[in-house]
């Protein structure tokens, strides 16, 4: 089966999440381009947008909606060469409102399982939990009407050769591990194993080439590259953080660590506030399945039980914008500190002075990310930033420079672990997954 035929039928399993639903918008968007094809226009490709809730197949379609139209606006040169022959398409408003409704005419929305049985393709998005993506793979294949279905599974942790033996899956499945969001993301982890085909390969390798994504190969360890270094850095602040509480309050320890990690290491993100964005209960998801997997390393960071035993989760909602986790959010930005204690928010006002004075002075040539991402000289300024940090003395330099070190050793063992094949590979995670300004493995801590 060629890779036209093969995306004939498709379905998204957990298309209303939001991977599932740039999995659903990416993949729909290049049937449709396939679809108008002078030679294919008779054809009539579908995928399904699976998903247990109504609701949130309500919501799927209006986000669908808005970002066809986008991407619809951006592309409006080329698309008026697709439409030319449509004599009544005229104005570009027409043929953007065409190529929409094209796209989700491709669409098909479904709250039951059974509407992936008839898919040749099968993108598995479901939350990540062992018993929840076994049950929905071996599901659809000891009913599937066709004989073959790949199954390319979003898992970020979960070993493949483990789901294709639970699933009993005759190896065709692979992993294909999009970033968040998957619409804006450059970065595809792909995952395989010995049991998959040439051509399970090499249709993963033509789609992430029509999505225009970047392929990083990873080996199947639990965690893979992405999580196995974030994961691990982030069990790391973890216990930083227990250790700072002994001199502090425990949300000026997360505080200072938190702005440490964003500021002194040029990051878009501290640690905590990642960790929020992700989703606490990811998070400790994520951390579960490696610890099965790699059961002489301690990844279960009490405190992660705690805030959880607070109900507080992080993550986001519906519309995109960030709930509570470790710090409280107001448009986006930090407003407060969790305490622990009262299970209340501290405002930042409140601390940063006391903050600041114990982190203490900043080298001079410090910027923010937003301005170092963008140099041309990029390398050059970060050698001579790095070289000013490590000539402080203040804590603030102290704490990055061990985290730093930290962070290059993580991403060393990742490759004498066997689940990244070079330095470059690990870099490359980093720098396009996270938008990290420089990759982990560096001479900047050596």
């Amino acid at each position: 089966m060629n890779y036209e035929d093969r995306l004939y039928k498709a379905a998204v399993v957990g298309a209303a999440g939001k991977m599932g639903s740039g999995i659903l918008l990416l993949t729909a968007i290049e049937m449709t381009d396939i679809n108008l094809k002078p030679e294919n226009r008779q054809k009539a490709y579908s995928i399904y947008a699976i998903d247990k809730s109504e609701e949130s197949l309500k919501d799927l379609q209006n986000y669908i909606h808005v970002q066809l139209t986008k991407i619809a606006e951006k592309r409006i040169v080329k698309l008026r060469e697709t439409y030319a022959l449509k004599e009544n398409l005229i104005e570009n408003s027409q043929i953007i409102d065409q190529y929409v409704e094209d796209v989700k005419q491709t669409i098909r929305y479904s709250t039951k399982l059974e509407s992936a049985f008839n898919c040749n393709l099968v993108f598995e998005a479901a939350s990540e939990n062992i018993d929840v993506k076994t049950s929905i793979l071996s599901t659809i294949e000891e009913n599937s009407n066709d004989t073959s279905p790949f199954y390319y599974t979003n898992t970020s942790s979960i070993p493949i050769d483990f789901l294709n033996k639970s699933a009993n899956l005759g190896g065709r499945i692979i992993g294909f591990h999009f970033y968040n969001p998957p619409a804006i993301q450059k970065l595809v982890e792909l995952i395989t194993i010995e049991d998959n085909s040439h051509e399970i390969k090499s249709f993963a390798h033509k789609l992430a080439e029509s999505l225009q994504k970047v392929v990083v190969p990873s080996n199947d360890i639990a965690g893979f590259i992405g999580n196995g270094h974030f994961m691990r850095e982030l069990v790391y602040a973890f216990n930083n953080v227990d250790s700072l509480f002994e001199k502090m309050h425990l949300h000026e320890s997360i505080y200072i660590y938190d702005n440490i990690i964003r500021d002194y290491l040029i990051r878009p993100m501290g640690i905590f506030q990642l960790a929020d964005y992700v989703g606490l209960e990811v998070v400790k998801s994520i951390l579960g399945i490696m610890s099965k997997f790699h059961e002489g390393e301690n990844l279960k960071p009490q405190l992660l039980d705690k805030i959880l035993g607070m109900d507080i989760k992080g993550g986001q909602y519906a519309n995109g914008s960030q709930k509570d986790g470790f710090f409280q959010y107001k448009s986006g930005r930090i407003v407060g500190v969790l305490n622990f204690k009262t299970g209340g928010y501290v405002p930042v006002g409140d601390i940063t002075e006391k903050c600041d004075t114990i982190i203490g002075d900043k080298p001079k040539s410090i910027l923010a990310w937003k301005e170092v991402i963008r140099m041309k000289d990029k390398a050059e300024f970060l050698t001579t930033y790095f070289h000013d940090l490590h000539r402080e003395s203040a804590l603030g330099a102290k704490l990055a420079i061990e985290y730093g070190k930290n962070s290059l050793k993580i991403g060393l063992n990742l490759i004498t672990d066997n689940i990244a094949n070079n330095e470059h590979d690990v870099n490359t995670v980093m720098l396009t997954g996270f938008y990290h300004a420089y990759g982990p493995i560096n001479n900047y801590f050596l």
